[in-house]
């Protein structure tokens, strides 16, 4: 019998849709072929210790897991539970009625518990512009899919958590935090306040801030050329909710953003050495 469910890849700071095709038919061995990378062929082991720990059954047939697009290489440990919804469902031991338009992101570990991932903002971007209606994650990454709207999220805590909402007998649910009031500012640690005198240069970047231009800071070490740079941002106009979404979708995809964390609502900055080269740029 052959399932179909729906997870996703990153892509740079954007992300793509991926088709999970399992097909289960007599025999022994285990194929997962569309360019995966080492961390998606070691699925198969946590997907099958995961299974047994949590009293499922593992195929004792041969199973083949396609990953399309085939040409797309396929990185990261994001598939473990498309894949494993997808044998469970070949096997029928999950009702399919809900895996058309669900997509299921999470690694899992031996004991079938949900371990939280890297880039879930652009996850849920991408699964809303393709029109799933449920989002299944980690639920420590949950509240940064939250700020998607448009889309149910429904977190869980491990893989029978899962099974028992695909067959009706537990929902998944949880509060979620509605951006207005993850949207406050949170204190910060440096003002721009903090600079004393130099009313001059003050007066210019204010004056930049203000209008949106561009500063070339000249001077010798030691004059307060970092300190003023780096307190410019506390005069900024505060992130609009596109920018913060745009900021925390970057900042998601490098793996910064913590478990339980909304947006990040602080504007960026960065110091690069004027000696930086164009590659390290």
């Amino acid at each position: 019998m052959i399932a179909k469910t729906y997870g996703a890849a990153l892509m740079g700071i954007d992300a793509a849709t991926i088709h999970v095709e399992v097909n289960i038919v007599p025999g022994i061995n285990f194929f997962l072929v569309g360019l995966p990378d080492t961390a998606v062929k070691e699925s198969h082991q946590r997907i099958k210790a995961s299974f047994i720990n949590n009293d499922l059954k593992f195929p004792g047939k041969e199973i083949t897991i396609n990953l399309a697009p085939a040409d797309m290489r396929k990185v990261g440990s994001f598939f473990d539970l498309p894949i494993a919804v997808g044998i469970l469902a070949a096997s029928k031991q999950v009702e399919s009625d809900l895996l058309s338009d669900t997509m299921f992101i999470g690694e899992l570990s031996l004991d079938g518990e949900l371990r939280p991932l890297k880039g879930i903002l652009p996850i849920a971007i991408e699964a809303k512009r393709n029109k799933f209606r449920r989002l299944i994650l980690p639920k420590e990454n949950a509240q940064e899919a939250f700020l998607v709207d448009g889309i149910q999220v429904l977190p869980a805590e491990n893989l029978k958590d899962v099974v028992a909402h695909l067959n009706g007998e537990k929902s998944l649910n949880i509060e979620r935090t509605p951006i207005p009031d993850s949207f406050k500012l949170p204190k910060s640690f440096i003002d721009f306040k903090d600079v004393k005198g130099q009313f001059s240069i003050k007066r210019a970047f204010e004056i930049a801030a203000a209008g949106g231009h561009n500063l070339l800071l000249i001077g010798p070490p030691g004059s307060g050329k970092s300190m003023l740079a780096k307190r410019m941002p506390t005069i900024l106009p505060p992130l609009s909710v596109a920018d913060a979404l745009e900021t925390t979708k970057i900042h998601s995809v490098v793996g910064n953003v913590k478990a339980g964390q909304g947006l990040i609502r602080n504007r960026p900055f960065r110091k690069p050495h004027h000696t930086i080269s164009d590659e390290a740029q």
